[in-house]
């Protein structure tokens, strides 16, 4: 069977923008974002990717129109090839609810409905018969997305995330390549949706930003605001919660924007701080205390269904489970000998589960641990000769031989102090680089986290960069056992005391790092750079960020790369066996 998932809802936007008194930072309080498409064949992942890398919106919701082509074309398959084509929402179940009053049924028919769906599908592809159409449950989608790719067949398998049709978080038991329901969680009471809120309060965007938070949570004291969180989220017996503030929206304005929470949070936490404001001791001190109030939940939640099922082991999907500093709580808290995370885990991840899904449902899912999600295109040779020629003014390239001279000279830079571009063989599927389409420098340099942030990054300062490093050498600068693997770049572990002061760039002020550990079976030419980094700085490791800047998607083709290299303070551009340089600049 070939069978096509897709994410997103194409109307959202357009839908909200339409809106009676949208405040400007409201436009992002809504369902359809990262849109994204997958396909499988005969239960194998042969292609998987972000709409936002191929219309250079972030986190677009539009149709995944760009996404589909790539994956049609990846297969050598006509969109009339495809057996099924499948929605990771499905809100006909719930359409009552919508039914309440004309404008929510507007936004029923003209966003979440079926037929809202298939017209889009008639636009872009009128071929595809209606028939060859169906819908899964989001959270479902997510599930599957953990289950089908964690190469357990027995396992517990969390989803939280802000929503899915009407649910905030879904525990299943999966088993035998089956999941079982054992509880939802409704979004009233939507951990998720309190993060993001409160995210929305601090000045950052809601659904887009929450990592911000994260990252800026260690700078702050819990303490001044703990009180305040353990009322505003009550955990209940059985692995239930409560979020009162969350039922204070009465009217449909109020329910759509969460407007009456919000000024329940002005009044409790003091007021919204304005984007462009300083980030002050007491912004700090709100994201302390939330970063805390989130992992006392998640764990609150994992531990109680630990309990009732006694399964040792846990995948986890939906947007919270990219919180990394909440599955390294997890992961060290004992309570399951192994947590997976799918590294796609936000909403573009719910397009792969549903293909597997459904290809679960003919038996064709080999259920095997998800290698390095590298499912997106590579460049071809004539799309390299064709950006390089359209730059051909603007640059200087050198091209190497082999792979390995390539390599060696990339460690050079990295040994140097530059900092440099790295785009080669297939792009990643989810948020993270993990190695083909990233920005890398030596992690020992001090000024370095500063150096990228401010002329390549263009972010705010404080937040981390994360370290890619040989999975032979990582127990030696982490507080990991020899052998553990961590290639997705999901999870915080300590960084050993001894070397925090000769890591500076990826060393997190409460001394903790995003890791990524690279092996040769994972990445070859990724292992063969830290390998070639390692022979001058005796440290198989690189500070490894995404291959972008504020506001933009990480990179996909030749032509933005260049273009991206040229518009940042990034020294050199590693494209394939091609250094480019900035024409007649010398370093």
């Amino acid at each position: 069977m070939k069978i096509l998932g897709i994410s997103g809802l194409a109307n959202s936007a357009r839908f909200k923008a339409s809106g009676v008194d949208v405040e400007p930072e409201e436009h992002r309080i809504r369902q359809g974002l990262d849109a994204a498409a997958a396909l499988v064949v005969d239960g194998e992942i042969v292609a998987a990717a972000a709409e936002e890398r191929f219309t250079g919106e972030k986190q677009t919701g539009s149709f995944p129109v760009g996404a589909i082509d790539y994956c049609l074309s990846e297969a050598g398959l006509r969109i009339d090839q495809v057996d099924e084509i499948v929605h990771a929402f499905e809100f006909s179940p719930y359409e009552k609810l919508w039914r309440f009053d004309a404008a929510s049924a507007e936004l029923y028919d003209r966003v979440l409905s079926r037929t809202a769906l298939l017209q889009e599908l008639e636009r872009h592809f009128p071929e595809v018969p209606h028939e060859r159409v169906y819908h899964l449950q989001h959270h479902l989608a997510h599930a599957a997305s953990a289950y089908y790719t964690s190469g357990w067949d027995e396992c517990l398998v969390i989803v939280i995330d802000g929503m899915g049709e009407v649910h905030s978080a879904t525990i299943y038991h999966a088993r035998g390549g089956k999941l079982r329901k054992l509880r939802e969680i409704a979004a009233l009471n939507s951990i998720g949706i309190l993060y993001s809120l409160i995210t929305l309060h601090l000045g950052f965007d809601f659904n887009g930003d929450e990592y911000k938070i994260m990252g800026l949570a260690p700078y702050g004291c819990a303490d001044r605001f703990r009180s305040f969180f353990e009322k505003a989220v009550e955990l209940g017996p059985n692995g239930s919660l409560r979020i009162p503030s969350l039922a204070l929206n009465r009217t449909r304005e109020e329910r759509e924007n969460y407007r009456a929470t919000r000024r329940f949070l002005d009044e409790a936490l003091g007021p919204r701080r304005k984007r462009d404001d300083p980030v002050s001791d007491h912004h700090r001190d709100i994201a302390a205390a939330l970063q805390e109030c989130l992992e006392k939940t998640m764990l609150h939640i994992c531990g109680y269904f630990q309990q009732q099922t006694s399964l040792r082991r846990l995948a986890l999907a939906g947007g919270v489970a990219l919180n990394c500093a909440a599955i390294g709580t997890i992961t060290q808290s004992g309570l399951f000998d192994e947590v997976y995370v799918q590294p796609a885990s936000g909403d573009d991840g719910t397009a792969l589960g549903a293909a597997l899904f459904r290809a679960s449902l003919y038996g064709e899912v080999r259920n095997q641990r998800m290698p390095v999600p590298f499912f997106g295109p590579a460049s071809s040779q004539a799309a390299i000769d064709s950006a390089l020629e359209e730059y051909a003014n603007e640059i200087d390239v050198t091209r190497f031989s082999s792979a390995e001279e390539t390599f060696a000279a990339a460690a050079q830079w990295i040994a140097s102090g530059r900092v440099i571009a790295w785009h080669r063989g297939r792009m990643e599927f989810g948020p993270r680089a993990l190695g083909n389409r990233s920005i890398l420098a030596d992690p020992a340099h001090p000024e370095m986290r500063d150096r990228i942030n401010a002329m390549v990054k263009k972010r705010e300062a404080f937040r981390p960069f994360a370290p890619a490093v040989s999975a032979e050498q990582a127990h030696v600068w982490f507080d990991m056992e020899p052998g553990t693997l961590l290639p997705y770049m999901i999870a915080t572990v300590n960084v050993r005391e001894n070397h925090r002061s000769t890591l500076p760039a990826i060393t997190h002020v409460n001394g903790t790092a995003r890791v990524q550990t690279v092996s040769a079976a994972d990445n070859p030419d990724f292992h063969a750079l830290l390998q070639a980094v390692g022979k001058t700085t005796s440290r198989e490791m690189v500070l490894n960020t995404s291959f972008n800047v504020k506001g933009q998607p990480i990179v996909n083709t030749p032509r933005e790369a260049i273009g991206t290299f040229l518009r940042t303070g990034i020294q050199a551009l590693f494209l394939e066996n091609n250094l480019i340089k900035r024409r007649g600049e010398f370093l």
